[in-house]
């Protein structure tokens, strides 16, 4: 008799070891739960609830609820992917993201994700905020208006690349990723387009210089494949070989 853990996503059994997320189990079985600031090998964030998922009639972000046996996992319904689809409109309007022209284009998970929530056209009002660039760095530039405050950079820059380039300050509509340095500049900073932060953007936020439409659109990662076949271990290494094979001419 097998002792194997399992509980239900849409009706299949996705196996599970102690201590981790359902986000962990269904993605490790080949099942894929929409999300942008979810990173496997990071502590998880909870905050962009992209991966919203029904448990007894109840919704919440499936990165950070624990699996347990038995549990009965809601991915797909129409409830589901009619909370996903507001959350990601939410997400378009608070910022500035005009995907025809935006260097990340093709290569950008919130555009891809929202693809694959079928949201093609905004529900709300457009905020247009107005937000600065810090260009200030050698080698990359910040695009505040881009940011959805995913976290991912601080995660990384803090556990991988042990700098902590990034902190995110603030409450609620004042919260604003901000960098660590005296005068709150990225360009004095010790960020590097080396560091692993410098791949893990999920958006057009965080992006080198010289580099911005070296790939034609129409040839990028997502372009070929939806993100529900394109894993974060991939879209990261195709990320990290831009920055560290790409440049302009010398």
């Amino acid at each position: 008799m097998s002792t194997e853990k399992t509980f239900k996503l849409d009706g299949r059994d996705i196996p599970f070891d102690d201590g981790d997320t359902v986000m962990d189990a269904a993605l490790r079985a080949g099942e894929y739960i929409p999300h942008l600031c979810h990173d496997p090998d990071f502590p998880p964030h909870g905050s962009c609830r992209v991966c919203v998922v029904g448990v007894n009639g109840r919704h919440t972000a499936s990165c950070t609820l624990q699996a347990s046996e038995g549990m009965d996992v809601d991915n797909s319904s129409e409830d589901i992917l009619e909370e996903r689809r507001m959350l990601l409109q939410m997400l378009f309007v608070e910022g500035n993201h005009t995907c025809p022209a935006c260097e990340k284009s093709g290569d950008c998970k919130l555009q891809a994700v929202a693809y694959h929530a079928g949201m093609l056209s905004p529900h709300f009002t457009h905020f247009f905020p107005k937000r600065s660039i810090d260009a200030s760095h050698p080698e990359m530039m910040f695009y505040y208006n881009r940011c959805i405050l995913c976290g991912l950079c601080v995660r990384v820059s803090k556990y991988e690349d042990k700098k902590s380039v990034f902190a995110i300050s603030g409450r609620g509509i004042d919260s604003r990723l901000v960098f660590n340095s005296p005068s709150g500049k990225l360009g004095d900073t010790d960020f590097s387009p080396t560091d692993q932060a410098a791949s893990v953007c999920p958006v057009g936020a965080i992006l080198p210089k010289y580099l911005g439409y070296e790939t034609p659109i129409g040839q990028r990662l997502y372009d070929f494949k939806p993100i529900s076949v394109v894993g974060d271990e991939t879209a990261r290494d195709i990320a990290k070989d831009k920055l560290t094979n790409g440049g302009p001419d010398e």
